[in-house]
This record gives structure tokens, sequence and C-alpha cells, in this order.
């Protein structure tokens, strides 16, 4: 998922609390782009206002630092996942169950892919486990 970078500043100015240097937001892994970018992309296609998103996040990251999050950095675009969840699930987009079994199953095909290689869904990984 490519980051647009008109939209990207829009964000940044948007969510000031966002990581970033001089030339935009800067993530420690790729996946924490995607979550950035998932963000991007739902927000382009009009699911939340950035006002909403900004409250949502907030939300996310007192519930966690009230079970413990030491609030170091390292876990903000984990709170931009846990709240991309509550979004699509509470707008209608998909259901915390249909969520979760996507979950599982990323789970099921990771655990079996060598380290290096590229993780692909298949099938199978939908069934529940036993």
């Amino acid at each position: 998922m490519e980051l647009d970078p008109q939209a990207a500043a829009e964000a940044t100015r948007a969510l000031p609390g966002i990581p970033r240097d001089a030339d935009g937001p800067v993530f420690r892994e790729p996946w924490e782009a995607q979550a950035f970018a998932m963000a991007l992309a739902l927000h382009a296609r009009g699911l939340f206002t950035w006002n909403e998103w900004a409250a949502a996040l907030a939300d996310e990251i007192k519930r966690a630092q009230a079970a413990g999050d030491p609030d170091t950095g390292e876990t903000y675009y984990r709170h931009w996942l846990a709240t991309l969840e509550r979004l699509i699930s509470a707008k209608g987009v998909a259901s915390s169950e249909t969520l979760h079994r996507y979950r599982d199953a990323w789970d099921h095909a990771a655990d079996r892919t060598p380290h290096g290689s590229p993780i692909v869904l298949h099938p199978d990984d939908f069934a529940p486990s036993s």
C-alpha cells in the first residue's frame, strides 16, 4: 500500500501526535506504514473524519495506558491498529468476529511461513483451530 504524500501531510497536520521528522511520518517497521496508509485510505473514503479518528485513538491510548502500557512510543501504531479495528467494527464495515477470523488466519499463515518469506493466506488458514 503506497502512501499518498499529500494525504500523509494532511494527516500529520490534523494529528500532531504522529511520529515524524522533517520529511513527514516515520515508521519503525513496514507494518506501521501500512497501518498508517490504511487509516489514510479509510479517511479518504469518508469512513471517519480526522477529529473522529483523533478522539478514537486518544480513547484507545487511554485504555492501553490504564491496562499498563508504558507509553514509550513503541506501541503507538499498535494503538492505530486497535483504533482501526474499533472504527471498522463500529461503522459496520466488518464485524469484530470477522476481524478476529482474519487475525487468526494471518497468525496461522505466519506460523507456517519460513522467516524472510512472504506470508500467503490460504483458505485452510480460516478454518477454526482445534
